[in-house]
């Protein structure tokens, strides 16, 4: 297991949306940078608030030519009602398979009861890691303006 760091390819992960078809990260997320959040689960305060700060600011990441997918290890079930519950309209995964994950990406997982730590990345449109962020608890996470930010200023450069 070795983390993440700016310019390493994301590697291919499966995302499975309540109800839908299973979504490849980062082919899911490819042509625009792309945000990609490990939650804890619904039970989590901070996950919650997290996912409906990216919700709340979808039209200003889409304006900017960003996606966002998120994944947890809780069940389908309770995925459809935190999608529900907040309204989220970006694709958000259940079932993953914590120790997978982690072996892939770093993630920190919380053994008893099993679930990943919070952990985020900004993709660049190639499926390259611009930022990642790992947690080995609650806080230390993306927030929306952060992400908003680092690509306004990536994208800096390109337009001089």
């Amino acid at each position: 297991m070795s983390l993440l760091s700016p310019g390493s390819t994301f590697p291919a992960l499966p995302l499975t949306p309540p109800g839908g078809p299973v979504l490849t990260l980062p082919d899911a997320l490819a042509g625009d940078f792309g945000t990609v959040l490990f939650f804890r689960g619904a039970w989590c305060p901070y996950c919650n608030a997290q996912l409906r700060a990216f919700q709340r600011a979808n039209d200003s990441l889409a304006e900017a030519g960003i996606k966002v997918a998120a994944l947890s290890v809780d069940d389908e079930p309770t995925t459809a009602d935190l999608i529900a519950k907040h309204g989220l309209t970006f694709p958000v995964g259940h079932g993953a398979d914590a120790a997978a994950i982690a072996n892939l990406t770093g993630a920190f997982v919380n053994p008893d009861p099993v679930y990943l730590q919070s952990t985020g990345f900004v993709l660049s449109p190639a499926g390259k890691v611009v930022v990642s962020v790992y947690s080995s608890g609650a806080i230390g996470r993306l927030v929306p303006e952060d992400v908003l930010g680092l690509v306004r200023y990536v994208r800096r450069p390109a337009a001089a």
